[in-house]
């Protein structure tokens, strides 16, 4: 094995493993945390400027397949899904997700810098100041505004590589869901985004050059395996220390770090 390589299994392990920790700390998914990883590990491997980004966003992507489909399945043992919600957003939001992918794949570095970076910021705000007792309307929206809603969910979290829990959750929020219930449903958001937008990732990616070794698409096969594995690992260590440790404060001090990330991703993308 390559000295290359190695460095290569290593940076994805870590990378893996703090971003399940992070997600389940937090709740906001891993994806947050696994584009940015993994777009620095490219960077510093040498991956074509053009294809790294694309890169970082499909593999994040292909994590959330699996791991959605264990959260989804874990709230809906506690009884706290809305299907109802799930069956009338799902479709939008998978609509989305494909169109979005496809927009991703075909769009370049700086413009998926600039999208990643000012969604991130969006979440970095949400994170810091938002309180879920916050209320804007009495009800979902329904008709056009759902479908406009949803699939701006789809399209948005399909670009960024995330799984829009964040999204999904400040939206259910706002429109009266409490939060233990907006939490549970919004799972169910990253299953209707993951494998669409995935999909897309591969046909748009295939036969890019300059891809990393063992890609399908703009998917890396083993950044695929390692880190679906350690991020389904240390999920729930953090899940069970956000219990113990001050969240608010942890929350505004992990914000200000996202803050940054998405600050140099702007200044990549912008300078």
């Amino acid at each position: 094995m390559s000295p290359e390589l190695i460095w290569f299994m290593l940076a994805l392990a870590g990378a893996g493993l703090f971003a399940g920790f992070v997600g389940g700390l937090f709740g906001i998914g891993g994806g947050a945390v696994i584009v940015p990883a993994l777009y620095l590990v490219f960077t510093a491997l040498g991956v074509d400027e053009s294809v790294r980004m694309h890169v970082a966003i499909g593999t994040s992507l292909s994590t959330i397949i699996s791991t959605s489909w264990r959260s989804l399945a874990a709230h809906t043992k506690a009884g706290a899904v809305d299907f109802e919600i799930l069956k009338s957003w799902a479709p939008w939001i998978t609509l989305g997700a494909l169109l979005g992918g496809f927009a991703a794949g075909f769009a370049n570095t700086e413009v998926l810098l600039i999208v990643f970076g000012g969604g991130l910021l969006l979440i970095a705000a949400q994170m810091a100041f938002s309180s879920p007792d916050w209320r804007v309307w009495q009800d979902l929206p329904r008709g056009g505004a759902r479908a406009g809603i949803a699939g701006g969910i789809g399209a948005l979290s399909a670009m960024m590589g995330i799984g829009g829990g964040a999204f999904g959750v400040t939206v259910l929020t706002l429109c009266g869901r409490p939060i233990h219930q907006a939490v549970a449903t919004a799972s169910g958001f990253g299953a209707a985004i993951a494998l669409p937008a995935t999909l897309a990732y591969i046909v748009t990616g295939w036969g890019a050059a300059g891809l990393p070794p063992w890609s399908l698409g703009y998917v890396s096969l083993p950044g695929f395996i390692v880190l679906a594995a350690l991020t389904a690992l240390t999920a729930p260590i953090g899940a069970r220390l956000a219990h113990r440790l001050p969240q608010l404060a942890l929350k505004r001090a992990f914000a200000v770090l996202l803050a940054l990330v998405a600050l140099n991703m702007l200044r990549e993308a912008l300078f």
